[in-house]
C-alpha cells in the first residue's frame, strides 16, 4: 500500500474509534485488503452486541471491580480487534492475507485471534495503549507488525507530527 493510502486508513481508523462507548479508552480496527486498498471490515471496542451500552450493561466492569488496564483481559469491553474479526466471520469476509490497522497494541488474546484468523500484517498506531501486549506473539508467529504515527495515548499527550510512517 502506498504511504498516502496508509495515512488515510489510519485517519479512518482513529475516527472509527470515536464510536466506542468505553469510558476508559476508545480503540478502532480496520481490516484491509492491501492489494486493492479497500476496507473489508471495521470494529471498535465496546459492550456485547445487544447487551447494553458498556461491558457491564450500563457500567464499566473494570472500573467497578477496580481492575487496572492491561490485567484480567477477560473483564471489560470486547476489543476492537475481536470485533473486527468476528464481524468479518459473521459476514463471510475472509481474513487470510489481510492487513489490520489498530489504534493501540493488541493484547495477547487479540494477538492469538489475529494470528489464527490468517491476518498477515498489523499496523499499530504508535503511542496508543502500551500495556502488556501481544506484539511479540505476533512476530514470533510470522505476522508482520509495523507502527504508524498517530495521536499518543491521551495519558501521554499528543504527537505534533501526524504524518504516518511504516517500519519494517
Amino acid at each position: 500500500m502506498q504511504e498516502k493510502h496508509i495515512k488515510i486508513r489510519v485517519e479512518q481508523c482513529l475516527a472509527l474509534a470515536k464510536a466506542s462507548n468505553c469510558p476508559r479508552r476508545k480503540f478502532g480496527a480496520l481490516l484491509l485488503d492491501p492489494l486493492r486498498n479497500v476496507i473489508l471490515m471495521d470494529g471498535y471496542n465496546g459492550g456485547p452486541r445487544g447487551g447494553g451500552h458498556l461491558c457491564g450493561d450500563e457500567v464499566c466492569l473494570r472500573d467497578t471491580m477496580g481492575v487496572p488496564s492491561g490485567q484480567r483481559m477477560e473483564v471489560g469491553c470486547h476489543h476492537a480487534e475481536m470485533n473486527v474479526i468476528c464481524n468479518a466471520a459473521a459476514s463471510g469476509v475472509p481474513c487470510k492475507g489481510a492487513w489490520l490497522i489498530v489504534t493501540g497494541e493488541p493484547c495477547i488474546l487479540c494477538a492469538k485471534l489475529i494470528h489464527h484468523a490468517g491476518i498477515s500484517k498489523v499496523l499499530v498506531v504508535e503511542g496508543g495503549y502500551m500495556g502488556e501486549n501481544g506484539v511479540a506473539y505476533l512476530r514470533d508467529h510470522g505476522v508482520g507488525v509495523d507502527t504508524v504515527e498517530g495521536p499518543r495515548d491521551p495519558r501521554l499527550g499528543e504527537l505534533v507530527d501526524d504524518e504516518p510512517t511504516t517500519e519494517s
